[in-house]
């Protein structure tokens, strides 16, 4: 915090993670009785995701310099309870975040949609692993296509695919407030992995029935070809006593 800062706010102080907890739920049952419905963040245990592909969504947000400065706030934030509503839609990230005063900052957040050229690169990424793709339709994101996160042109942005914007007085690049919601943003993916194709544009329906599609064309291409590995009737008659 700047010195212009505190000349201005002498009696500012951090709030404890108990207060922020407090503010919080009054808050959210404030916004209930005005009829407003709130999604807040919650998070179990003592590690912020629990899945592979949410923590990985931390790692790559930490390893950003220029965030650096507010990442542990954010965390003590997230943790707190204080991301009291969140929402996530293609490119764009809302939410509301308790903080030292009594009304909620608004935080808004907006990423660069993949390009067409990427989405048709990890569509083919995915052709390449019919079982991989199984999961993914079943909810699930197989480690295996991990490179697809933190690849060259993958769903994770870069610092450049983001920009941020907070009601707060923080002056500092990225304030604790979106690096809370940063950090709910992952919570939420863990919960959810179709939130990553959300998140960047992807239509995950579209997306999926043309990598099945793919993958289908693939296999009737090569139907045709003679297989080496076809058995004669005496074959098929030892290995299972039938014509």
């Amino acid at each position: 915090m700047s010195k212009y800062y505190r000349n201005m706010y002498p009696s500012y102080t951090q709030p404890s993670a108990e207060e922020l907890r407090q503010r919080a739920e009054a808050s959210v049952m404030k916004a209930g009785k005005c009829g407003q419905k709130y999604e807040p963040v919650y998070v179990a245990g003592t590690k912020i995701c629990q899945r592979w592909w949410g923590r990985a969504w931390c790692r790559n947000l930490e390893q950003y310099a220029d965030y650096t400065s507010r990442i542990g706030r954010g965390k003590r934030y997230v943790r707190a309870g204080a991301v009291l509503d969140l929402k996530i839609e293609a490119g764009h990230i809302i939410a509301k975040v308790q903080g030292s005063r009594q009304r909620p900052y608004q935080v808004e957040i907006r990423i660069n949609p993949l390009t067409e050229k990427a989405v048709k690169k990890i569509q083919q990424q995915c052709v390449s692993k019919i079982k991989s793709l199984e999961e993914l339709v079943a909810g699930e994101f197989p480690e295996e296509l991990q490179h697809i996160f933190i690849g060259t042109d993958g769903l994770f942005p870069k610092p450049s695919d983001i920009t941020f914007d907070c009601s707060c007085p923080d002056w500092a690049c990225m304030c604790k407030h979106v690096a809370a919601v940063m950090y709910a943003v992952g919570v939420r993916l863990d919960e959810n992995p179709f939130y990553f194709f959300k998140l960047r544009g992807i239509h995950v329906d579209e997306f999926i029935d043309a990598a099945v599609e793919d993958r289908i064309e693939s296999m009737l291409k090569h139907a045709a070809d003679k297989s080496s590995r076809i058995i004669d009737k005496k074959e098929v008659h030892d290995l299972f006593g039938v014509l």
